[in-house]
């Protein structure tokens, strides 16, 4: 098991680096040219994953499954932004099905907050 004590500043990290990575990745979108759905969407992760490891990193003494979704968002959240990322920037994604299983990983973190909803400590 994960000790909260090392996880916390996992997810603040990430938290810091997904919104920097979302607000410059809007900037490509609205300025950079070309295709700007990839970067776009990746912002939109980017934005909507960092506060919400905010929040887990901050309630991780109530939410029982706090490091499990953290860990699932970060995962995700950097799967599919840096697979949308590298396909806008060099023509080819990470790997195959990269962003589809980043997806997958970020619905199944917030499933597990969910979860976690229910099984309150």
């Amino acid at each position: 098991m994960v000790s909260n004590a090392r996880v916390v500043p996992l997810f603040f990290v990430f938290a810091g680096l997904f919104g920097f990575a979302g607000v410059a990745l809007a900037a490509v979108a609205a300025h950079g040219g070309g295709d700007a759905a990839l970067p776009a969407s990746a912002s939109a992760m980017c934005l909507a994953h960092a506060p919400a490891l905010l929040g887990l990193g901050i309630g991780m003494e109530k939410i029982k499954t706090a490091v499990l979704a953290g860990l699932l968002m970060i995962v995700g959240t950097t799967l599919f932004a840096g697979d949308l990322v590298m396909l806008r920037f060099t023509g080819h994604g990470l790997f195959p099905y990269a962003a589809p299983t980043g997806g997958w990983a970020m619905m199944l973190g917030w499933l597990a907050v969910a979860a976690g909803g229910l099984m309150r400590r």
